[in-house]
């Protein structure tokens, strides 16, 4: 494999995936119509500020080269709770919560791998 390709497509599927969660989810956090969506579905106003809130800030931490590990994580957990509350009010439709979430366990091998690297070169 092109080592310059994985170099270049790795970070900007990370910049891609942090952009597009951290605008859909201030979207939904700010969103009028997504509380109006929520209380007909008979869920709680704060389902929306703390998945939306937490989701923010994990996107935040993704996108900052010190924290994207956590951020990782942090979105990997949010987006399994997102798609437990959609599974349990029989939205089924969970495929882009799935593909988000494989696209953040690839930044997360890289980045895991370039920690290792740099740990390597020091010793």
């Amino acid at each position: 494999m092109n080592t310059r390709l994985t170099k270049l497509s790795i970070p900007l599927l990370r910049w891609t995936l942090g952009l597009v969660v951290l605008l859909e989810s201030c979207r939904f956090f700010f969103s009028a119509s997504v509380t109006h969506f929520l209380a007909e579905a008979g869920l709680p106003s704060w389902i929306r500020v703390v998945l939306g809130g937490a989701e923010i800030i994990a996107a935040v931490l993704f996108l900052m080269p010190f924290a994207t590990l956590a951020g990782s994580y942090l979105l990997l957990v949010v987006f399994a709770l997102a798609a437990l509350v959609h599974v349990l009010h029989g939205q089924y439709d969970v495929g882009g919560l799935v593909v988000y979430s494989v696209a953040v366990l690839v930044c997360m091998t890289y980045t895991e791998k370039r920690i290792a690297e740099s740990r390597d070169d020091r010793v």
